[in-house]
C-alpha cells in the first residue's frame, strides 16, 4: 500500500502500490481526465507530483515524448496513466478537473 494525497482537493487515500496514478486517483473518487484510455498519448491526465517523485516508476520513452510536446511541463511532471506507484507515499497535483 501507498499513501496517496490528491491536491488541490485534499484527499488522502491509501492506494495499492503497483497501481498507475490514474488508476489511484479515480479509485480515491476524483476526477481526473483522459482521451486516450491511459495509453499515454493525449496528455490530458498530466499532473504534477509534489512530494514522492523517486517512489513512481521511472519515465519511460513514450512518456517523456509526450512531455515534451506538451505546455506547462516542469521537472515535477508527470502522466497519471503512465506513473506506477511504489510504496512510499505521493503527493500529486491535478492540473484540471472534469
Amino acid at each position: 500500500m501507498s499513501t496517496l494525497t490528491i491536491l488541490p482537493a485534499g484527499i488522502t487515500f491509501e492506494a495499492v502500490a503497483g497501481s498507475t496514478l490514474f488508476q489511484a486517483i479515480k479509485a480515491a473518487g476524483a476526477s481526473i481526465m483522459s482521451k486516450c484510455e491511459g495509453k499515454g498519448q493525449c496528455g490530458a491526465c498530466h499532473v504534477y507530483v509534489q512530494e514522492g517523485r523517486k517512489s513512481l516508476s521511472k519515465i519511460q520513452r513514450a512518456e517523456n515524448e509526450k512531455l515534451d510536446t506538451m505546455v506547462g511541463v516542469s521537472s515535477k511532471s508527470r502522466l497519471a496513466c503512465q506513473a506506477v506507484l511504489g510504496e512510499e507515499p505521493v503527493t500529486v497535483e491535478l492540473l484540471s478537473f472534469v
